[in-house]
Formats: C-alpha cells, structure tokens, sequence
C-alpha cells in the first residue's frame, strides 16, 4: 500500500509527461503535412490569379459595354437630330402651304369684292342719273297733274280716270 501513496501523488505528474507526448505527437507537421500546405497555398494563388483574370474579363466587358452604350446613344442622338430637321423642314413647308392659300383667298376675296364694285358702279350711275332725271321731272309732273286737276273741272271722263287712279 506505501507503494500506491507514493505513486499518487506522482500520477498528475506521469498524466501531465504523457499527455506532453500525445500533443506533441499531435503537433508536429510532417513532411507531407508541409507539401500539402504548399501545394494548396500554390492552389490559393492560381485561383487568386484567375479571380483576377475574370475580374479583368469582367472590366473589360463593362468598358465595352460602355463604349457600345456610347455609340448607341451617339448614334440615338444623331438620329433625333436628323428626325428634327426633317421635321423642321416639313413644317417650314406646311407654314409656307397656309400661308399660300391664306394669300390665294385672300386675293380671290379682293377680286371677288373689286369685280362686285366694278360690275354695280355702271348700274349705280344709271340709277343716279334716273333719280336725276325723276327729280327734274317731278316738278314737271306735279305741274301736269294740275293742269289735268284744272281740266277735269270741265271734262267728266278725265275727272272719272282721274278718281280711278286716286290722283283727285
């Protein structure tokens, strides 16, 4: 039994110079353990080197995607303004179409109102010159039925035509 007192309280200190040797053993890296560290630090670095590649790829794509995008809208804008020259010049054309026919109308409306005038100014003169002619003769007329007034005192048939056309 001494024996057992005597090794108890040395057993913590055969566990602790076992367990050294089983970390250790645990612990130290191979020399395949070293190859396979450095075949996958160099599997790192290729993948690395193609993340980069296809980063570069990526960038590539965008600066000619821009570019393109570039053309395209250089090329959009170029159109539009193609389209609104043309589109200027056809509605300088269709102001020129109004203002043509405006004038035509407007210079069948001034022949129309000049012809009017010079067709009626020879029948106005004719009408005046009646009128003229009328007041000149009323004087006349008034005197005629007068003396067809002083005449139908005596004659009987004249007073009858007279009455009939209410001039007595």
């Amino acid at each position: 039994m001494k024996k057992i007192f005597c090794i108890i309280p040395l057993l913590p200190l055969i566990i602790f110079a076992f367990s050294q040797q089983i970390f250790a053993a645990n612990d130290s890296f191979t020399q395949k353990d070293r190859e396979l560290l450095i075949r996958l630090d160099e599997r790192l670095n290729q993948i690395d080197r193609r993340f980069q590649q296809q980063n570069k790829r990526i960038e590539d794509l965008r600066g000619d995607m821009n570019r393109r995008f570039e053309q395209q809208d250089k090329r959009i804008q170029d159109l539009r303004e193609d389209m609104n020259k043309r589109f200027d010049f056809m509605l300088n054309i269709m102001v020129g179409i109004v203002t043509a026919f405006a004038a035509i109308v407007a210079v069948t409306i001034g022949f129309a109102i000049w012809d009017r005038r010079t067709m009626t100014r020879p029948f106005e003169d004719k009408v005046k010159k009646i009128e003229s002619d009328i007041a000149n003769d009323h004087e006349k007329l008034h005197n005629l039925i007068t003396a067809l007034k002083k005449l139908a005192k005596t004659d009987s048939r004249l007073a009858e035509v007279l009455k009939a056309f209410s001039l007595l």
